[in-house]
């Protein structure tokens, strides 16, 4: 895994951080997020400009360039990917260890005084604009949206936004109608005493109109705003998509309805003058719903005293909470799943000894298990398959320059999953084709306790995700291990495989109280400990948990090398 020399486009970028063609004052620093305009975690090709110009492309991560530096902050799942994919241009911030400073103070440490710190105000969200700004200003500096971006500029063969066909999902895949969504969310909304509600998150869009899309890799959404008024909607999405028969009988575009339920198909890049229009038209104490972690330039479209900003928004939370139809859905997902992996293992476990299994190959027959499985769309992440060393990378993609064979002597660990029509899976797999060593016993039976904690577990309703983290480490921090990510996360109904609101985690951001009906992830992972080296040993399990009510019958069937076997956390 070769670094990316960045040097040249560094130089090129300064240039036009002083440039007056894009910038009306020279700015000082150039922060450049790692999300797209709808603020989400995989993005398109055209939208990866924080990979452009640092090399480094995990999911997360935000790259901070000065006249003198070049910073990246990302989290402990991408350490040694990033120190492996960046050059020495470039300054690793270690997000979660005592010693990195924020983005804030480093900012404040190097910058002259009186600086401007420009950033594309469609890319970051509004929450996160407002605490940056406060804080650059208490030390004198001031951030300024650059309507350009100015990544854009320098990136010459940047790819085409994609614009691809809609696809449309029935009720015995929904369970819930869109219109009975649409009524459902103005209901929230008139508890709430406001009078438009913007959808920005492209799986809240998908969500709510029941169609999916490929325009993101892994993840079944398309690009597309929605505005909905006590009587109006608005979908704002481009390409002659639209245009599809299956796409205008789903949406009812042709029919005589009743005006609330009149779909206005408007231009995606008409948002913001469509929501300045709003504004301009509403009287005191009328209000737009919007969520915090909205861009900086939609929220800006709406005067602040109309603007009412939630962290979540109420289709996130119903999104998250499966109805009968998407819970039967996952299930079925996950039985053909397991028949996939099991299908895999078994291949694995002739061809392994024979020393021509690479990390490549093993992945690529993971997918081809999957793809035979009806109703198979594509995979919903890209597969993690890693042997040796490369296990100690937790967001490892095998590429021709690091990929290793694999081999009766060292762990394999596969974490993979895939969309299907009717759900998506998320699942983590750690063998062993020879025999393990004692240290790597006993690291994998350290996680295969957090495992099973965390599945069995009976907490009371409204509990949230961080306070159930303990329950996944408890055994590890008996030994002084410990691993450097969250335990588990939201997991779609055929949309995305990291969904909100609901998480596992230390970290208290994964704080909407669980419900029964959530399904999340159990993924415990260690990686080693101060005094070991990181690559000794790499263990993990993952798969999907429902959360139910004790006296419901219902649970989750989930991948676990055998077809049919169950698993549920209680909600009192």
């Amino acid at each position: 895994m070769s670094p990316k020399i960045t040097t040249e486009l560094l130089k090129q970028l300064r240039q036009v951080m002083k440039s007056p063609k894009y910038v009306q004052e020279p700015v000082q620093a150039y922060i450049v997020p790692s999300g797209d305009a709808h603020q989400s975690e995989y993005i398109a090709p055209c939208d990866c400009r924080r990979a452009f110009i640092s090399g480094f492309d995990g999911s997360a991560g935000t790259a901070i360039v000065t006249e003198q530096h070049a910073a990246m902050w990302t989290d402990g799942r991408y350490f040694l990917q990033a120190a492996h994919q960046m050059d020495n241009n470039w300054t690793l911030m270690k997000m979660g260890l005592k010693d990195t400073p924020t983005q804030e103070d480093w900012l404040v440490s190097v910058l002259p005084e009186g600086s401007k710190v420009g950033v594309d105000p469609f890319i970051i969200p509004a929450d996160q604009w407002k605490r940056m700004s406060k804080a650059l200003r208490s030390a004198g500096h001031d951030l300024v949206p650059v309507k350009e971006n100015l990544i854009d500029t320098i990136w010459t063969d940047c790819p085409q936004r994609p614009c691809k066909p809609l696809i449309t999902l029935d009720l015995s895949y929904t369970g819930v109608s869109w219109r009975d969504k649409i009524v459902a969310l103005r209901s929230k909304m008139a508890e709430r005493k406001v009078l438009w509600f913007v959808v920005t998150a492209l799986d809240e869009v998908a969500w709510l109109f029941n169609l999916r899309g490929s325009d993101v890799e892994y993840n079944p959404v398309f690009f597309a705003y929605a505005v909905i008024g006590m009587n109006t909607i608005r979908l704002f999405i481009d390409g002659d998509r639209m245009m599809d028969p299956a796409v205008r009988e789903h949406l009812q575009l042709d029919c005589t309805l009743e005006p609330e339920f009149k779909i206005q198909v408007m231009p995606y890049g008409s948002i913001v003058s469509e929501l300045q229009a709003v504004g301009a038209g509403l009287s005191a104490k009328e209000k737009v719903w919007l969520s915090d972690k909205a861009s900086y330039a939609l929220t800006e479209a709406i005067p602040k005293a109309y603007r009412y900003l939630t962290p979540y928004t109420p289709i996130c939370i119903a999104k998250a909470v499966k109805n009968a139809s998407e819970t039967e859905g996952m299930r079925r997902a996950h039985i053909k799943d397991a028949v996939a992996l099991c299908e895999l293992f078994n291949w694995l476990e002739k061809e392994v000894p024979k020393g021509t299994v690479t990390e490549i190959i093993a992945a690529d027959k993971a997918e081809e298990f999957r793809s035979q499985q009806k109703d198979f769309v594509e995979l919903s992440f890209a597969t993690i398959s890693s042997t040796g060393p490369n296990g100690a990378i937790i967001h490892y993609k095998p590429v021709p320059e690091t990929n290793r064979t694999l081999s009766v002597n060292e762990i394999y660990l596969l974490d993979s999953g895939a969309q299907y029509k009717d759900g998506t899976t998320d699942v983590t797999r750690t063998m062993h084709f020879g025999t393990p060593s004692a240290y790597e016993k006993e690291c994998f039976t350290y996680v295969l306790k957090g495992h099973i904690a965390v599945s069995a577990a009976i907490f009371p309703n409204g509990t949230k995700g961080h306070l159930l983290d303990s329950f996944a480490r408890s055994a590890l921090w008996d030994c002084g291990l410990d691993y450097l990510h969250g335990t588990g996360h939201g997991v779609g109904s055929f949309l995305n495989v990291h969904e909100g609101p609901c998480g596992i985690s230390y970290k208290t951001f994964a704080d909407e109280p669980l419900e029964a009906g959530m399904i999340v992830s159990d993924a415990s992972l260690q990686l080693g400990a101060a005094g070991l080296l990181p690559a000794l040993c790499s263990a993990n399990l993952s798969r999907a948990v429902m959360l139910t009510s004790p006296a419901l019958a219902c649970c989750l069937l989930f991948c676990s090398g055998r077809a049919g076997y169950s698993t549920r956390a209680w909600v009192l």
